[in-house]
């Protein structure tokens, strides 16, 4: 549980007002939201951070399409190459370097046009991000793992 206060002050006196929230209550909230996904730089190799997110993914109900560079599978879930017609994407979960990126910024922005793009460890991106910032899509600098398993994903 994480406490929030704040302070009013009156003549004589000062009140604090004590607001509890959790992670639970917050993510109630966004339940409803459908969060169709894609993982871009999507592998069939386990020890790989793009695996992992994609199994943890599907573990928590969040429609997940993987885009990678070779036709495998991740469990039940395969991996389509190219740049496929994907319609209603919230996000785009980046595991691809930045030297690798300007060939997806088009398909990005203008076909996917997903409502955040979140840039994993590694593949932080700032001309992306601006590109990203510019047509109206939230950017974050974070990792996929650590907000799905803190339950913020």
């Amino acid at each position: 549980m994480h406490l929030k206060y704040f302070r009013t002050e009156a003549i004589k006196t000062t009140t604090l007002h004590f607001q509890f929230f959790t992670f639970k209550n917050l993510n109630s909230l966004n339940q409803n939201e459908i969060k169709k996904t894609v993982v871009i730089g999507a592998s069939s190799n386990p020890s790989r951070y793009a695996h992992t997110a994609v199994l943890q993914l599907t573990g928590i109900n969040v429609p997940v399409i993987a885009l990678g560079l070779k036709n495998e599978m991740i469990g039940a879930i395969e991996i389509l190459t190219g740049f496929p017609e994907i319609e209603n994407v919230h996000t785009v979960t980046m595991y691809v370097g930045p030297k690798k990126q300007p060939q997806y910024y088009d398909y990005i922005l203008n076909r996917l046009k997903p409502k955040r793009i979140i840039f994993n460890p590694g593949t932080e991106n700032k001309e992306f991000e601006e590109l990203a910032t510019v047509n109206n899509i939230k950017v974050m600098n974070y990792c996929t793992l650590v907000m799905i398993s803190n339950g913020i994903f």
